[in-house]
């Protein structure tokens, strides 16, 4: 299949929250019925789940941005908006994901999720802002942003078993000999394209085998097709090296072997320390034999097999072996989700850091003052007056006068900006309701 994709970049943005809402009861016969806005949904999350319906990472290639919705806004009557549908996208069972160049999951297991965004919360209505010193708040907020990432995924084949070796080996002939698998089986190098896997059953035990297109030489540098998918080996608990007895190219049957074992090497070190079974097939052609004793004589510290994949002798021979290497290496450690989340908790970033840009403009950024700016009604006097009065108590006008800031200087915070000025701090002059008085007296 030449639209096998192992390798995407997907661009992924959650939902962003509702707006709060600024409303008041208004009903006959009720003078001062009091605030009753309701507070926006919450934005919908990005899941990323691994299916094993899906094989390929191609759908993702043709669509690579993702997007929950968003939440409702929250309306009059106290009433809440709606929270945005999550997005759930489907992958292939074995996908690993990485954020600026980190791992942060491993989905090898069906329906195992990743919370790749997470949507932003819902703004408050200004009913979630009464309090006693204030009945009558004429404030709310926006929603807040959702997340937006830019994430690497890759997808290695999880399989017991690997077959290795340079073209026309006859590891796909192998695959379809021992699996009921069935793929394309030429007389040709790079009939495989993309990597084939079959579910073995010998003695009992199955195990899970996986065709990876041909090496040559170089390909750890990006030569042949073999560098694309020599990732999809690393996962496998045992590897099958496959020898053409007519050698590959310039090179003759042992010469191939140390080609073969050096690009493993070369690839990463992992390859490097997985365990190896070395078998020449075609055994039914002519010379084949001849070929099997020189590599026995000269490789004497390993067990040279000798197969023929397609008459099928010395299959089961080379079974046995496998079984019986599965049962000493177990199935690799994975990926521990929940050992990165506890490590990425441990980080602490700081509420806030000013970087002067020259010129009279100075940058605030920070997640807590960066979610703030963003959350801003500016239409609101009250809305912004507290704005102010955050910005003061966390320190930042302390921050921007180490800074240099001067009188008209311009503060730019995410999408809000605003002017410096060095006068006192007035806070605004909250309107309290008034209390209609009632005069009780004695009758003449």
């Amino acid at each position: 299949m030449a639209d096998f994709i192992d390798k995407v970049r997907v661009h992924v943005a959650a939902g962003d929250g509702g707006n709060g809402c600024l409303s008041f009861l208004r009903e006959k016969y009720l003078e001062f019925g009091g605030p009753n806005g309701g507070d926006g949904g919450k934005g919908g999350d990005v899941f990323l789940e691994a299916s094993p319906r899906i094989t390929t990472l191609l759908d993702l290639a043709q669509r690579p941005h993702l997007k929950a919705a968003s939440g409702g806004h929250g309306k009059g009557g106290d009433k809440t908006g709606e929270a945005g549908s999550d997005l759930v996208v489907p992958v292939p069972v074995g996908t690993v994901v990485f954020r600026d160049g980190v791992l942060v999951a491993d989905l090898h297991k069906a329906g195992q999720r990743y919370l790749a965004a997470a949507g932003g919360r819902g703004g408050r209505g200004n009913l979630s802002f009464k309090s006693r010193l204030n009945t009558a708040p004429r404030l709310c907020e926006k929603g807040a942003p959702g997340d937006r990432v830019t994430l690497t995924l890759e997808l290695k084949l999880l399989a017991d078993v690997g077959l290795v070796g340079f073209p026309n080996a006859g590891k796909s002939s192998l695959l379809s000999r021992i699996t009921a698998a069935r793929p394309k089986v030429a007389d040709y190098p790079f009939t495989t394209l993309s990597p084939n896997l079959g579910v073995a059953s010998h003695k009992g035990v199955h195990f899970v085998v996986a065709d990876i297109p041909g090496l040559i030489e170089g390909a750890h540098r990006g030569k042949g097709l073999g560098t694309e998918f020599l990732r999809h080996v690393e996962r496998t608990r045992l590897l099958v090296h496959l020898v053409d007895p007519a050698g590959f190219g310039d090179k003759d049957a042992l010469s191939g072997v140390g080609a073969i074992e050096t690009e493993l090497k070369s690839f990463s070190r992992v390859l490097a320390g997985k365990p190896r079974v070395l078998a020449v097939n075609k055994l039914d052609l002519p010379g084949a034999e001849g070929v099997l004793k020189k590599l026995r004589a000269r490789l004497r510290a390993r067990k040279v097999l000798g197969i023929s994949a397609a008459t099928g002798e010395g299959v089961d021979a080379l079974l046995d072996r496998v079984i019986e290497e599965l049962s000493r290496h177990p199935a690799p450690e994975t990926f521990d989700e929940e050992a990165a989340r506890g490590a990425a908790r441990v980080k602490v970033e700081p509420g806030f850091r000013v970087e002067p840009q020259g010129g009279g403009v100075f940058l605030l950024k920070g997640p807590f003052v960066e979610r703030a700016a963003a959350m801003l009604e500016t239409t609101l006097p009250e809305a912004v007056d507290r704005f102010q009065r955050t910005l003061k108590k966390i320190g930042v006008d302390k921050a921007l006068k180490r800074a240099g800031i001067r009188d008209g200087d311009e503060v730019r915070c995410g999408c809000f900006q605003f002017e410096w000025s060095d006068k006192p701090y007035a806070p605004l002059h909250r309107l309290r309701r008034r209390h209609k008085r009632t005069r009780i007296g004695v009758g003449k």
